[in-house]
């Protein structure tokens, strides 16, 4: 009942909620942005939804405009600290994951939940394996199992198959323990970056 019925109902609860608090940080860090380097404020990336259907992901624009895509063998995006491609305000949105707030935007529109599985891009479909695909049988989440307690501390695939068990697993319970996890892991500002650990010539093997 709770993953079929009430999970939806508190989604659109804590997004009305929440929306005037985003309209708020959507004013200040959008003037910064727009201090920075005068492009658009938010971020539009088509992702795969539940059941796989397609939809635009917003987020605070942290990459300078017109920035390359960059990605990992394992289909995950590349996440460096000393990425030129990301803006000073980018940076700070990026650690503390503000980022990730106009998200509140696609969990009132149906699109994703406030706890969910990580949303993939849709070019690491075809990367996926068998085990890993049951991530797509929920809504992706603003944070998740995977976020809170791992944040980008695992190998792509470590982290679909526990986004896959995740989808299997939904409670009530699990989703409140996330939340507080979340917040645990953002103050403390940890695995944040995927590629740190890897030398710069190795790094450069992982670009598609």
């Amino acid at each position: 009942m709770y993953q079929n019925y009430l999970k939806r109902l508190l989604d659109l609860l804590i997004g009305l909620i929440a929306l005037p608090f985003f309209l708020i940080i959507y004013l200040v860090f959008g003037f910064l942005i727009k201090l920075e380097d005068k492009g658009p404020i938010l971020y539009k990336a088509e992702r795969i939804g539940k059941n796989y259907k397609l939809f635009k992901m917003y987020k605070f624009r942290s990459m300078k405009v017109n920035a390359p895509i960059l990605l990992n063998k394992d289909g995950s995006t590349y996440n460096n600290q000393d990425d030129p491609r990301v803006t000073k305000i980018g940076k700070f949105m990026r650690e503390t994951s503000i980022d990730e707030i106009p998200q509140i935007i696609n969990v009132i529109k149906g699109e994703m939940s406030i706890v969910g599985p990580r949303a993939s891009l849709i070019s690491a479909l075809d990367t996926f394996e068998e085990d890993e695909m049951g991530k797509m049988d929920v809504r992706p989440g603003i944070t998740g199992y995977t976020q809170a307690y791992y944040r980008n501390g695992l190998s792509n695939r470590e982290k679909r198959l526990k986004d896959a068990w995740y989808a299997t697993s939904v409670s009530f319970y699990m989703d409140i323990k996330i939340l507080f996890k979340t917040v645990s892991t953002v103050l403390k500002r940890r695995g944040i970056y995927t590629n740190n650990q890897i030398n710069k010539k190795e790094e450069m093997k992982y670009y598609e």
